[in-house]
């Protein structure tokens, strides 16, 4: 009796082992420079580090705004609280070869084109005769009292030629008509005055103790004023409530009064 050798039978692979073949023949042909599968494969990596990239750079950008926003809320703030300050001292116009700074030491170290007198919360009024007797020669900067604004600075002509130049003082911001009340003490190199609002019943009379407003915003406006190349000019502001005025009523408790006073170089003909 003959015996028939039987045919080896070969399992069919199962679907993982076609995968892992699939796999290797792409990392084979991956590693091929002159494959498609290569070409593919890296286009692939390379749109990746690009993407990565992108969201990178996006993400620094969503930094850097942010930084400048917060940069431009505190240019802001601090220019609001130079120029809406109860008392505020500027620089207006210059002009070539003529120019003025201002400063709260007479030494002059450091120079600004704005100055802040400060504030003072919750005053009561006060007469003048309460005020210190030495307010123009007690301090230099701000040297308020607990009723009173009092600021004291200089003003030089830091050109190389003498000038003249004109003072104005506005009101630029009140409150329950906290003017109607209120008293503008200014010194100029030692010698001073008191400035008012003309009366409640009539703008255009003075208050027995003080010289009248310009008009109901603006306090004072100066004629020209003499400044040789290198001199200072001493200047003392005070600011309070005054109690004997006929309007310091009960309706302006609470009130705000703001003001700022400016310096222009008056120009000459030739540069008009």
């Amino acid at each position: 009796m003959s015996l028939r050798k039987k045919n080896k039978q070969v399992a069919a692979p199962t679907p993982e082992a076609v995968a892992r073949l699939g796999h290797k023949d792409e990392i084979k042909a991956a590693r091929d420079k002159n494959s498609g599968v290569y070409e593919h494969f890296h286009s692939q990596e390379n749109a990746k580090v690009i993407a990565t990239e992108k969201k990178r750079k996006r993400r620094y950008m969503a930094i850097l705004s942010a930084l400048v926003a917060i940069l431009l809320v505190m240019y802001i703030i601090s220019m609001l609280l130079t120029q809406w300050g109860d008392l505020v001292i500027s620089i207006g116009d210059v002009s070539d070869g003529k120019t003025i700074m201002l400063s709260e030491s007479k030494s002059f170290d450091d120079a600004e084109e704005n100055l802040n007198g400060g504030s003072v919360k919750d005053v009561t009024n006060i007469t003048k005769s309460w005020l210190p007797k030495n307010l123009d020669t007690e301090k230099d900067g701000q040297h308020n009292g607990d009723n009173y604004v009092a600021y004291t600075f200089y003003l030089k002509n830091t050109g190389d030629e003498d000038l003249d130049y004109k003072t104005t003082m506005d009101i630029t911001g009140v409150s329950k008509s906290a003017d109607e009340a209120v008293r503008i003490l200014i010194y100029k190199n030692g010698k001073g005055n008191t400035y008012a609002k003309g009366t409640y019943a009539n703008r255009k009379t003075a208050e027995t103790d003080a010289t009248k407003w310009v008009d109901n915003d603006t306090v004072i406006r100066t004629p020209q004023s003499h400044l040789k190349a290198g001199s200072v000019d001493k200047f003392t502001i005070v600011i309070w409530i005054e109690g004997n005025d006929k309007e310091c009523v009960d309706a302006i408790r609470g009130g705000t009064i703001r003001s700022r006073m400016v310096f222009d170089v008056v120009k000459n003909e030739e540069e008009s």
